[in-house]
């Protein structure tokens, strides 16, 4: 059984791109909160490793709407194949989680 909530994480290249979808993720409601850390990154990527400063994307929303979540950041991230993963929100402060549900709740409109 899915937990109700949950943190989809992604990483992008600059502050710019990590405003523009938090700005969007929470202008459709599909995030509470969305978290923009400096990180330092080490991957492989077309047969090189890289080494390149990110920022880690920590998005906080309804377990529900992950698949929401997934398809915008599919269609406005500037990444060709960007990190896009949900973990679980196991237990939370019952405060923190109320109020994570009231902000992602749909738009009379989403239905």
């Amino acid at each position: 059984m899915d937990p109700e909530f949950g943190i989809v994480l992604t990483t992008v290249a600059d502050v710019d791109a990590a405003r523009r979808l938090a700005d969007g993720l929470l202008e459709q409601r599909l995030a509470a909160c969305v978290q923009a850390v400096p990180i330092q990154s080490a991957y492989r990527w077309k047969g090189a490793v890289q080494h390149e400063p990110e920022f880690l994307l920590l998005i906080k929303t309804r377990a529900a709407l992950y698949p929401e979540v997934e398809a915008f950041l599919r269609a406005h991230h500037p990444y060709e194949t960007p990190e896009i993963v949900r973990v679980a929100i196991a237990a939370g402060s019952p405060d923190y989680l109320r109020w994570l549900a009231a902000e992602t709740e749909p738009p009379a409109d989403r239905g």
